[in-house]
């Protein structure tokens, strides 16, 4: 029934990120979400199959598993059900956190019981995170702004070096890995996409990544860095056979290994998913970020019955929204069917493979940046100027910038650390909550931080009472103007009015999120 005059319709008073789009919108929207992710998905399994003694035939299989079994955790994200599923954008894929430990698993082991012991380990690790889900989310309250500020920017800090390392190729050992046909075509789609942003309107403008890609990826077909070898070698159907590499077999040393990556990733997801909430004006609280570890927890013991890994949210899909603004969750949800269709079927997801790094080095530059810039807005709501919070940011900024910078920086302590320490956002994350602990709770500015919040609540409610959801929004669900399009004012949790508020390995040899 359509809406009389001065009123707004059904589909209107909805929040934009349970607003559905026109069928074309969505799929090509979604579409942009799948191609910003598929490098970040096939890249584990490319790294821990030859570790495990897969032949590469083999390994094809596996990357085709990880499509698939994202494309399930990204609908139990974005639909849900029961108390499962954040219900924000969010992209769930595989889980850079878990290759070092894997591949460490797949060379002790002989090669038929390398898979079947990681899948059982990461079959543990799922269940054992689904039960902690509801304990784990209470850390929300230690997220205020000066947390969730740092984290946010770190994530897209931490990016970066992966746009940096695919537009030199994304191979460091391939002959042609930093040249200069490499990164002139990650600077000019870099140009394209920055072009199409500021001349385009409306959804065009919202698909200029996708656009971008595209155009990208026509012009390096002449300069000949586009391979269609993936293309002629796919099969049309592939299904990925439940355990295909044999039943789950369980082993301690694994399982405890896998555990604490799982507790890194809801780490990260947490972080990821406040990060999101803030960019798309729907504060992520308690029940929020329950629900979203669920989602990723059961999305991980999901997994291995059809040879996927343990999944987490991705990062560099929220710099995707960030700069869009397209915040439906429906979009992507429509990623999660494009990723299983993908796992279905290797031809179609070969012709996702056509992209070239280069290329979407480019288009990763702007999105990670758009994820580093909605963290420095938060930090500007941050009262950095009150308390310790500026001691606080520089300390978790510097410390997460670790691996980063100095890649080999921890290289002499214990392996099992590594997995915590080799991440900059989990490390700066932890920095960030001790700290702040520290100093807004339990130190002497423990008053003047409640002072501090006690204000920031004030104007957090003023805000809301003027304009709960910003000045308007679009048709497609992206908003037009007002405060939650930028992310740049305070928040408060709901129910909690005195409370505030995503790999390791080497960032700059392989993708992560």
């Amino acid at each position: 029934m359509a809406a009389t005059p001065g009123q707004k319709s059904e589909e209107d008073r909805k929040h934009p990120v349970d607003r559905t789009l026109p069928p074309f919108k969505m799929f090509t929207s979604g579409l942009q979400h799948v191609a910003a992710m598929y490098a970040g998905v096939v890249a584990p399994p490319m790294i821990v199959g030859p570790a495990c003694g897969l032949s590469p035939t083999e390994t094809a299989f596996l990357m085709g598993a990880s499509l698939f079994t994202a494309g399930i955790a990204t609908l139990l994200q974005t639909l849900g059900f029961w108390k499962v599923g954040a219900k924000l954008p969010f992209v769930n894929g595989v889980s850079f956190a878990g290759v070092t430990p894997m591949v460490a698993i797949g060379k002790a082991q002989s090669p038929g019981n390398a898979l079947p012991i990681i899948f059982g380990a990461v079959i543990v690790a799922g269940l054992l995170g689904f039960v902690l889900a509801p304990y784990f989310s209470k850390l929300v309250r230690f997220f205020p702004p000066v947390v969730t500020g740092t984290v946010i920017t770190l994530i897209g800090v931490s990016l970066l070096p992966v746009a940096f390392n695919w537009s030199q190729g994304g191979n460091s050992q391939a002959p042609g890995y930093g040249s200069l046909t490499n990164i002139g075509m990650a600077a000019l789609t870099f140009l394209i996409v920055l072009v199409l942003r500021k001349v385009l309107r409306g959804f065009l403008q919202q698909i200029s990544i996708l656009l971008g890609l595209v155009a990208g990826t026509l012009i390096a077909i002449p300069v000949g860095i586009t391979d269609f070898g993936a293309i002629t070698k796919a099969d049309l159907i592939g299904f990925p056979t439940p355990f295909h590499f044999g039943a789950p077999q369980f082993d301690i040393a694994a399982i405890v290994s896998m555990c604490i990556v799982m507790l890194v990733c809801m780490t990260e997801s947490t972080a990821d998913m406040l990060a999101l909430g803030k960019i798309v004006g729907r504060p992520a609280d308690e029940r929020t970020i329950e629900g979203g570890l669920r989602a990723d927890t059961l999305g991980t013991a999901v997994s291995p019955l059809f040879n996927g890994f343990a999944n987490s949210a991705f990062a560099q899909n929220i710099g995707l929204v960030a700069m869009t603004k397209v915040r439906s969750r429906f979009v992507v949800a429509t990623s999660g069917l494009i990723l299983i269709v993908l796992g279905l079927s290797p031809v179609a997801a070969s012709v996702i493979s056509l992209v070239p790094l280069p290329v979407l080095g480019g288009a990763g530059i702007v999105l990670f940046g758009s994820v580093a810039a909605s963290g420095i807005q938060t930090l500007a709501s941050a009262a950095m100027d009150k308390g310790e919070n500026s001691l606080i940011v520089a300390a978790s900024v510097g410390i997460g910038l670790i691996p980063i910078a100095a890649p080999d920086f921890y290289h002499n302590l214990p392996k099992d650390l590594l997995v915590v320490l080799d991440s900059g956002i989990s490390t700066g994350c932890l920095v960030a909550i001790v700290l702040n602990l520290a100093f807004n709770h339990f130190g002497k500015g423990g008053g003047a931080a409640e002072a501090v919040t006690a204000e920031a609540v004030g104007a957090a409610d003023a805000a809301d009472t003027a304009d709960t959801e910003g000045a308007g929004s679009d048709a497609t669900g992206s908003d037009t103007a007002g405060p939650d399009a930028t992310g740049s004012d305070e928040v408060r949790i709901p129910n909690q009015p005195d409370r505030r508020v995503k790999d390791s390995g080497d960032p700059a040899s392989a993708p992560a999120h």
